[in-house]
C-alpha cells in the first residue's frame, strides 16, 4: 500500500510541476513507454515553445515499479551485473543530452541516439512525438 502511495505521490508531483505557473499555450507535455510496454518505465517530457521555437526541454524516466526517477545512481539496482550498470550509465547520458540536442536541432528526427543509450532515446523520442501531436 505504501508503494502505491509513493508512486501516486511521484506522479502527482510530476503533474503539478508540469502544470506550474508557466504552463500555457506554449508548453507541451508528452508521456510514453515507447515499445517497452511490458516494462515499468514511463518517459515524461515537457517542451516549451517560444514563437514556434523549442526553447526548453525537460525529460525524465520514472520506474513505476520501484517508485523512483531514473537517475545517475540507478545502476545500484544491478550490483553484480557490470553490463546493466554500464547500460544505466549510457542511458543516463542520453537522458541528460537528448533535451539539449532537441533544443539545438529543433527536430526530433535530427537528434541522434547516444551510443549504447537506445532505450532512453526511444522513450525520449516517443514522448516528444506525443507532446508535439497536441
Amino acid at each position: 500500500m505504501s508503494k502505491l502511495f509513493i508512486l501516486l505521490a511521484i506522479l502527482l508531483i510530476i503533474l503539478l510541476v508540469n502544470w506550474s505557473a508557466k504552463a500555457g499555450e506554449n508548453e507541451l507535455h508528452g508521456r510514453s513507454q515507447s515499445v517497452y510496454t511490458e516494462e515499468p518505465y514511463v518517459g515524461f517530457v515537457t517542451i516549451v515553445l517560444n514563437n514556434n521555437v523549442i526553447s526548453e526541454v525537460s525529460f525524465q524516466i520514472v520506474d513505476t515499479l520501484k517508485n523512483e526517477v531514473f537517475g545517475p545512481d540507478y545502476e545500484k539496482h544491478f550490483p553484480n551485473n557490470e553490463f546493466y550498470q554500464q547500460q544505466c550509465r549510457n542511458d543516463w547520458q542520453g537522458v541528460v543530452n537528448y533535451p539539449k540536442e532537441l533544443i539545438k536541432k529543433q527536430n526530433i528526427d535530427s537528434v541522434d541516439a547516444v551510443s549504447g543509450a537506445t532505450w532512453s532515446y526511444n522513450i525520449f523520442k516517443a514522448s516528444v512525438i506525443k507532446a508535439l501531436e497536441k
